[in-house]
Formats: C-alpha cells, sequence, structure tokens
C-alpha cells in the first residue's frame, strides 16, 4: 500500500460503490476508477473485494447487470442501480454522515471536570 493509501473501514466499499453506479452504468474497472479518483487516489479496490461486493449487492437487489462492451471494445458486464439500490444509498449515505459527524465530535471533544 503506498503511503497516501488507506484501509476501507467494513461497510464501506458498498456505499462508496453504491455512489459510482449513481451516476450511470459502468463496468467493475469503470467502479474501481471512480472510487480511486474521487478518493485522490486514497482508495484502491481489490477485484475481489469489488466483485464480492457488486455480486453481493445484485443479491439483495441494489444493482442490476447487463452484458456489453466497454470504450476499449472489450466483452464487460456493467452494473446499475435499481431502484431498490437507490434507496439503500440515500439510507446509507445518511447513515454514514451520521457517523463521521459522530466522530469528529469525538475526536474535537476535551475531558469535562468530573
Amino acid at each position: 500500500m503506498a503511503p497516501t493509501e488507506l484501509d476501507l473501514l467494513q461497510g464501506t466499499l458498498d456505499v462508496l460503490v453504491l455512489r459510482a453506479l449513481s451516476w450511470g452504468p459502468m463496468h467493475g474497472y469503470a467502479v474501481a476508477r471512480f472510487i480511486r479518483d474521487g478518493s485522490g487516489g486514497s482508495f484502491r479496490i481489490l477485484d475481489g473485494a469489488l466483485y464480492t461486493a457488486l455480486h453481493r449487492m445484485e443479491e439483495r437487489g441494489w444493482v442490476a447487470s447487463t452484458w456489453g462492451n466497454s470504450d476499449k471494445g472489450k466483452r464487460a458486464k456493467f452494473y446499475q442501480l435499481t431502484t431498490a439500490g437507490r434507496h439503500a444509498l440515500r439510507s446509507e449515505t445518511a447513515s454514514w454522515d451520521r457517523y463521521v459527524a459522530a466522530v469528529s465530535r469525538v475526536m474535537r471533544a476535551s475531558p469535562t471536570p468530573a
């Protein structure tokens, strides 16, 4: 791992994949690139983790997939959000916003006298 890369916290990958797909259908490499570029290179998603997440979300009904051709003419599986996936993205985003705010409060907190 490069010095600027960060480990993803458990449960983070799903919401990042959902966010990537909110822009429209993408194949796996494009999803990984969106996350890498969107994080300024801090998050590099391993193929195994990405495809496990995509298959899990497909089983939950959050994404649907179809086969097509990439911009380089190669056969690729494209994933897109379903209505349930859009609902999951809103819910997961709200949960992450609350989580980040709570961690931020703790990081700024100072001890109170007993």
